[in-house]
């Protein structure tokens, strides 16, 4: 990393810091600002003796006094305010605090309270980073691209949305930034990818929110969404940039609307390193969960018959995840069942979208069930008709998974594996403690949200919770290490089979996941299955000598860099 009067090397784990400003500049940059850290020397070399209290104070103090005040914040949201203020005051500090409490912080860096602060990004605005793409300037694209001051060739990731799809509030505009900040945020603390080689992007495409159009204080353009070919172009555009500028970087597509999600994917999934996090992501942690779900019950993979109740991006990324995974061990296509907002898809339903048209049944098929309404089968007549025994939920439709519904599977079926995966809580499809008791503690369970442990008799049951936060990062650092040309579909099973891999199976009430705690021993695991696939596949720009050692030494450690004062003359730029 280069700016004025900096020079950042952040190729291995121990980072080396050259400035060559001083004075108050050196505190107001995330990237230099050490606070109260500056030993005296330092103080008196970069001429800001007396401008900090005298006492030095080590990082671990840091720490401590800023997770009180962290602590003491009233709300979410004014948690997550108080982290970003601090994220651009000293980037290693924030860093270093968010690794140390992860699990307890990830709620607040990332979902739920990321979207309330997406909503309220335009009124809370007090400064954030990121690129803002405008639709109405595409010839800016390259200009702003190159103000990040990264220089090419140390760009690992390009985070990008165009905040159609955030989370579960929809179209947020400009706001979407935050997203994109918040991923890269976990591919830091999680995988160790160094915050100075990643780039948050928003394209500004306008937004068909009412509410912000007509908000004095919204920041972005004020016009209706584009679409169509000025959308495709301007994408065409950025990508055209992205990778000629950055031409190792994975650009990696965050919260896009359903129907550009899979469309973008298709146009470019074999022409550059990208990746999809709601779709690909998404479906690898819960194809990992099926895994080891599927190792409990003792019947193989082609052998269970899947219900996916909820057939949007999430939905249909994961019937098609699992596909993969049973073509690679060579079996044919799965046995799948797939709901839209109009009830089982049919070849012949209304409302079906291309993505979803691989998973509709035939009439023939359904003519010959016992069904109320042919044109609307309900999920309990799919139950009682099909007999799925793997039930994943992606509707967002609280208490879908309803009492009668499970106890009809746990009565054909011995382990029934149930997933109610939509986020927050309050749409979750079905709660673990009630899907145990439903099926006398045989289901086995994996949740979007987190949920509490559940105890019955002697065993604690530990809900596992498939949060892409498994995934990705991991996946962005194996990328990183083996500077892969593509992100292909073995590379995302080897994920999945490596996060499967880290739990024990034989454990009573085991989890189907690792915890959110293990995060960077997981991100560390999948890398490492990433990069060996794409070497294996002859994607590899770089072939590992040391797995291990090169997996370790690209995860950078938040701890201040070595400090290299240099004459101000010196050209650092």
């Amino acid at each position: 990393m280069r700016q004025s009067g900096f020079r950042l090397d952040t190729s291995s784990r121990k980072t080396v810091l050259e400035v060559g400003i001083r004075g108050r500049l050196v505190m107001t940059n995330p990237v230099s600002n050490r606070g109260t850290a500056f030993t005296p020397a330092e103080r008196e070399q970069l001429e800001i003796a007396g401008l900090l209290p005298h006492r030095v104070t080590t990082i671990e103090d840091q720490v401590t006094r800023t997770y009180d005040q962290f602590s003491r914040s009233p709300s979410p949201l004014s948690k997550f305010i108080y982290l970003s203020q601090l994220r651009e005051r000293n980037q290693v500090l924030y860093y270093r605090l968010l690794s140390e409490h992860l699990e307890e912080m990830l709620p607040i860096v990332y979902t739920p309270t990321i979207g309330e602060a997406i909503q309220r990004f335009s009124h809370e605005y007090v400064g954030t980073r990121g690129v803002f793409l405008s639709i109405d300037h595409p010839e800016n694209i390259e200009a702003a691209l190159l103000n990040y001051q990264i220089p090419p060739g140390e760009v690992d990731l390009v985070v990008v949305t165009d905040s159609e799809g955030i989370l579960g509030i929809g179209d947020q505009g400009i706001g979407g930034i935050q997203i994109a900040i918040g991923k890269l945020g976990l591919y830091t603390a999680a995988a160790g990818i160094h915050p100075e080689r990643a780039i948050p992007v928003v394209l500004d495409v306008g937004t068909d929110h009412l509410g912000l159009l007509h908000s004095d204080r919204y920041l972005g353009e004020r016009h209706a969404r584009v679409r169509g070919e000025r959308y495709d172009a301007f994408l065409d555009r950025f990508v055209e940039v992205v990778t000629r500028l950055f031409p190792t970087a994975l650009i990696h597509w965050e919260d896009f609307g359903v129907e550009n999600a899979h469309r973008i994917l298709n146009r470019y999934s074999d022409q550059i390193c990208t990746f999809n996090d709601d779709i690909q992501g998404t479906a690898a942690v819960v194809l990992a969960a099926v895994i080891a779900a599927v190792r409990r019950t003792g019947v193989a993979l082609n052998q269970h018959r899947f219900l996916i109740y909820g057939a949007g991006s999430a939905g249909v990324g994961i019937a098609d995840m699992i596909q993969d995974a049973l073509a690679a061990e060579g079996h044919s296509a799965g046995d799948f069942y797939a709901f839209n907002s109009r009830g089982l898809i049919v070849e012949d339903s209304e409302g079906v979208r291309d993505f979803q048209r691989r998973y509709a049944r035939t009439r023939a098929e359904v003519d010959q069930w016992e069904v109320a309404d042919p044109d609307r089968i309900t999920l309990l007549e799919v139950v009682r008709q099909a007999r799925p025994t793997i039930l994943i939920g992606t509707s967002a439709r609280s208490g879908a998974f309803t009492e009668e519904i499970v106890r009809e599977m746990a009565g054909y079926c011995e382990r029934p594996v149930i997933m109610p995966l939509s986020n927050p809580t309050d749409r979750c499809e079905a709660k673990p403690a009630d899907l145990l008791e439903w099926t006398d503690g045989q289901a086995l369970i994996a949740t979007g949200s987190p949920f509490s442990p559940v105890r019955r008799g002697d065993i604690h049951h530990t809900i596992a919770q498939a949060n892409n936060a498994l995934i990705f990062p991991g996946l962005g650092l194996g990328v990183a290490v083996s500077q892969a040309r593509r992100v292909s579909p073995q590379m995302i099973f080897a994920a999945a089979k490596a996060l499967a891999g880290l739990i024990n199976e034989h454990q009573p009430g085991a989890s189907l996941l690792p915890t959110m705690s293990d995060l960077r021993l997981v991100a560390a695991t999948v890398a490492r299955k990433v990069a060996e696939q794409a070497e294996r596949q002859g994607l590899a720009r770089r072939t590992m000598t040391n797995p291990v050692q090169d997996i370790y030494e690209r995860m950078w450690k938040p701890q201040y860099p070595e400090l290299r004062i240099v004459d101000p003359h010196d050209d650092l730029d």
